[in-house]
């Protein structure tokens, strides 16, 4: 840890933070920063601790939350939509999955691979009889990696506040935010 000390300055200023707020969050004078970032001492271990700590949990503070990745516009059918109504919609807005939504809550998902077997052995009409699982909600202070974990096993992931989905994410949204 102490071969990184010229590394501080640096991880503050990318929080934007002063010398004299990273002596604050770490419970340090704001002198002893100026010195080890100036490379005029030698500090304690204890002290550098403090001040990676603080560092450290103010990067975490930075991560992006469920709400920062979401897409606002949720597009979903209710259970009683036509297949052929479901399989317009996603064409027209280039999706290849959606929620089925009943009084504002997810019972269910609609997708291609769900549509194309059902039309494969024509045996359903309405998306409540070939919607799959329902698709997890997460609160809108979820945190990217809790999001990209249940992306692993399911389509799409969708955004709650207070009670209400606010949101979805899929792949390519995370994709999109975190490597632009």
């Amino acid at each position: 840890m102490i071969d990184k000390l010229h590394e501080i300055k640096e991880m503050r200023k990318k929080l934007g933070w002063t010398q004299a707020e990273l002596a604050r969050q770490a419970a340090v004078s704001q002198s002893l920063i100026a010195k080890i970032e100036a490379g005029r001492i030698d500090p304690t271990y204890t002290k550098v601790q403090k001040i990676f700590d603080a560092l450290n949990r103010a990067g975490r503070k930075k991560d992006l939350l469920a709400r920062d990745i979401m897409n606002p516009k949720l597009v979903s059918v209710i259970p009683g939509t036509g297949i052929s109504e479901a399989i317009k919609k996603m064409r027209k807005l280039g999706i290849s999955q959606m929620p089925v939504l009943r009084a504002h809550q997810s019972i269910g998902t609609v997708s291609e691979a769900g549509i194309l077997e059902a039309l494969l052995h024509k045996k359903a009409d309405k998306v409540e009889e070939i919607m799959e699982d329902a698709s997890p909600v997460v609160p809108h202070t979820a945190s990217v990696s809790v999001v990209q974990h249940l992306l692993q096993f399911f389509p799409i992931v969708l955004v709650s506040e207070d009670g209400h989905l606010k949101g979805v994410i899929t792949k390519s949204d995370v994709l999109a935010k975190m490597y632009k």
